[in-house]
């Protein structure tokens, strides 16, 4: 009896430990599966997505409604605008998963991918482009009645240089630099377009700058009481500026804008859409679609500039594989 009780337990374990091996190469197996599935499931659409744009008072916020009703229409995937602090502050928030497209200035996206200037040590690397839309004017506001006339005369005013985070400030700094000046030879101000054009208003500062698509909504706003003066940069100062950092480009203000008389000469870099490495090629690809092919649903001044031919030139950073299939398909090469 012992024998066969013996026999019958050794049997007993054996079925047993085939049976938990079983089990453990099922768990394996369905392990490798969900993660299969899992990859999967990364490359569906999300439900919704954020756009992060700029203040109310700029022009990405705006174009980023236009643009969250043409995506949310054309891909059902609900997207939503939301106001922020524009360039430096997108690029950050992109970086915490916390949206997953933002307009950003080429300039401020480069700085972040290599990790220079304000993301010295802290780079970006988690992020795309869809393209370039339009030139972003760097537009040096301020009033008759302010005596100011030249970047010189900015020399111990009061002088917004943007809100914290957004991309103006270092092209202000840019900009004093090649008139021999730095922020300690002004009252520097951070604040937004609008603070800035309501600060102008009533007499608490004296200029702003301001680095937007014009027509700017806060500067059209502050025309319709004041008298307007873009300050304009001389000719061999823009040839200085574009020598040292070439994302600027030549560009001015036309006339009739804010009621001048005349064009302002200034220079410009390029307003972006940057979007999270992390979306699939299929949905890049579909938001960049539906923007380009949409674009007459676009009420702003500056829809009529953006053009899907020239979303690749001076981009500055990698276009994501989704953008670049749509551009492929259109025959459209990056430069």
């Amino acid at each position: 009896m012992k024998k066969k009780s013996f026999l019958l337990t050794a049997v007993l374990l054996l079925a047993l430990s085939m049976f938990l091996a079983a089990c453990g190469a099922s768990e394996e197996s369905s392990g490798e599966k969900g993660t299969d599935d899992g990859e999967k499931k990364g490359s569906d659409k999300p439900k919704f997505m954020s756009i992060v744009t700029g203040g109310t008072g700029g022009t990405y916020y705006p174009l980023g409604g236009a643009f969250a009703e043409i995506i949310s229409d054309a891909t059902g995937i609900q997207t939503n605008a939301e106001v922020s602090g524009a360039s430096a502050e997108n690029m950050n928030t992109l970086k915490d998963g916390s949206a997953e497209i933002a307009f950003s200035q080429t300039d401020i996206a480069s700085y972040a991918k290599d990790g220079k200037l304000m993301f010295e040590g802290a780079a970006v690397d988690n992020v795309s482009a869809i393209g370039t839309l339009y030139p972003e004017t760097i537009q040096i506001v301020t009033t008759a009645k302010s005596g100011i006339k030249s970047v010189e005369d900015l020399k111990g005013k009061k002088v917004s240089v943007g809100a914290p985070g957004s991309g103006t400030n270092p092209n202000a700094e840019q900009i004093l630099e090649v008139h021999g000046m730095t922020f300690d030879d002004i009252n520097k101000q951070d604040l937004s377009f609008d603070e800035s054009t309501a600060g102008i208003q009533d007499g608490t500062i004296d200029a702003a700058f301001v680095t937007a698509g014009t027509p700017t909504g806060a500067v059209e706003g502050l025309s319709a009481t004041e008298d307007i003066v873009i300050i304009p940069i001389a000719q061999d100062k823009i040839d200085a500026l574009i020598e040292k950092y070439p994302y600027y480009i030549q560009d001015e203000v036309p006339a009739g804008t804010y009621k001048l008389k005349d064009a302002v000469p200034t220079v410009a870099v390029q307003a972006m859409l940057v979007v999270s490495s992390d979306l699939s090629e299929d949905v890049v690809y579909d938001v960049t679609k539906a923007i380009f092919e949409n674009l007459d649903k676009v009420t702003h001044a500056k829809g009529k500039l953006i053009k899907a031919e020239n979303a690749v030139k001076g981009v500055g950073i990698e276009i994501h594989p989704g953008a670049k299939k749509y551009y492929d398909e259109k025959g459209i090469k990056a430069e």
